[in-house]
């Protein structure tokens, strides 16, 4: 019986799905402060100075953000002290490509769309020849120094974003917490906040290092397809047929829709404290229409 809510939710999930598909008529505001991001109307089609408005505005947010945060903007010369800031940091160095990996953002679907590419044997226009190239996927900490610097300044560096909100909605459903209801799942995130937090449902922020790392594509769920057709073919890479895959655009507004039900579930307190646990990432993003944000004051340094 523990795990009856989340059953009824899945439930729910697909009925909102359907009855939320309407809503992909409706525009989403572009420059008033939500998600920076184009119309999500049904053939609607982003184009590339569009697209790169965008990421000049995401990217602008981000550096205001840095300048006034005091977070970490060099590199560390101590292997430990890189092993644990740039633990979510994966390479395809088959492809020049950097991004982070964090759960519930479309990371799925991007690493199996990297894997398709690879195995396709893709070759860049302008190969970089670094004697790593042919390596695995793998971790950037795994590298020395002088490797990650050279990683850094060459590759394509791509960070993933997703309401903080919606990602906790999106880990309790997978069944990454042991708790029967949501609430008690909340609960036991904000009480992990003093210990080792899981990468599951930990701040953007703390995990990507977007004020050390200069990423050059800020990518929001919800616009996967369309944005990263750009990013990728920017970087010489095919990969229309393959794009097809992503469906994050129709779970956006479904978790859109879910988020209002089950943030009614939380307390007043686990509200506030939510929106402190993710103050960093609502304050370097554009998340305005999140739940979280209204309860945000601004972040301390």
């Amino acid at each position: 019986m523990r795990f009856l809510p989340r059953l009824i939710i899945s439930a729910t999930l697909g009925i909102a799905t359907f009855l939320t598909w309407r809503l992909l008529l409706r525009s989403l505001a572009a420059g008033q402060g939500g998600d920076l991001a184009p119309k999500a109307e049904e053939g609607f089609t982003l184009t590339l100075d569009t697209f790169l408005h965008i990421q000049q505005l995401r990217k602008k947010r981000l550096r205001a953000f840095c300048s006034r945060s005091g977070k970490v903007t060099m590199l560390p010369r101590s292997r430990e002290e890189r092993a644990h800031l740039l633990s979510s940091l994966r390479v395809s160095s088959k492809l020049d490509l950097l991004y982070c990996q964090v759960p519930s953002t479309g990371m799925e679907e991007w690493q199996q769309l990297l894997q398709k590419l690879e195995k396709e044997n893709v070759t860049l226009p302008v190969p970089l020849l670094y004697p790593w190239r042919h390596a695995p996927e793998t971790q950037l900490s795994k590298y020395n120094l002088t490797e990650i610097e050279a990683m850094l300044g060459s590759y394509t560096k791509v960070l993933f974003v997703r309401d903080p909100f919606q990602r906790l909605i999106s880990t309790f459903m997978q069944g990454m917490g042991s708790s029967p209801s949501f609430s008690s799942f909340v609960q036991d995130v904000l009480d992990s906040e003093q210990h080792n937090t899981s990468t599951a449902w930990k701040p953007l922020v703390s995990l990507c290092r977007p004020c050390l790392i200069q990423y050059d594509y800020v990518v929001m769920f919800g616009f996967l397809r369309q944005e990263l057709g750009h990013l990728l073919q920017r970087a010489g890479l095919p990969v229309d047929s393959l794009l097809r895959e992503f469906t994050d655009t129709q779970a956006r507004w479904t978790y859109s829709w879910l988020s209002e039900q089950m943030f009614s579930e939380l307390s007043l307190q686990q509200k506030q404290q939510l929106s402190h646990f993710y103050r960093w990432d609502l304050a370097a993003f554009p998340f305005s229409s999140s739940f979280l944000s209204g309860l945000l004051s601004t972040p301390e340094t």
